[in-house]
């Protein structure tokens, strides 16, 4: 099926995950009839910006003096394992989108799925 970018739709579901919440708004924005695209758009969109606001606060808390020194040496493995899981769903998302295939995330999947079929 195609997508109205005249694209595969599981070219165009792929892409939506490629930068995270921005590609997913971008395609979420343009793509109105094909539901298969919408869902992963939309699951990019959450998905990526759970991700970056987690890391962003655990930042916050690492820049406050001295207390955040300390902080920073017990987070900053939890952080490295937070980036790797990012980038793994990233590159996991992308290949099961391009396969044609609809894996759902838990709970931002649902989400996703339910907006997606109101």
């Amino acid at each position: 099926m195609k997508s109205i970018f005249g694209l595969n739709e599981n070219i165009v579901s792929a892409l939506s995950y490629v930068l995270g919440p921005i590609s997913g708004i971008f395609v979420l924005i343009a793509e109105r009839e094909n539901k298969n695209v919408r869902f992963h758009a939309l699951q990019s969109t959450l998905w990526f910006l759970f991700m970056w606001v987690v890391l962003w606060i655990v930042g916050l808390f690492t820049g406050l003096p001295i207390i955040g020194f300390l902080l920073s040496i017990v987070v900053w493995p939890l952080q490295w394992a937070w980036r790797m899981i990012l980038v793994a769903s990233k590159i996991f998302l992308i290949l099961r989108a391009a396969m044609g295939h609809q894996f759902r995330l838990p709970f931002v999947g649902d989400v996703a799925w339910n907006q997606v079929n109101k």
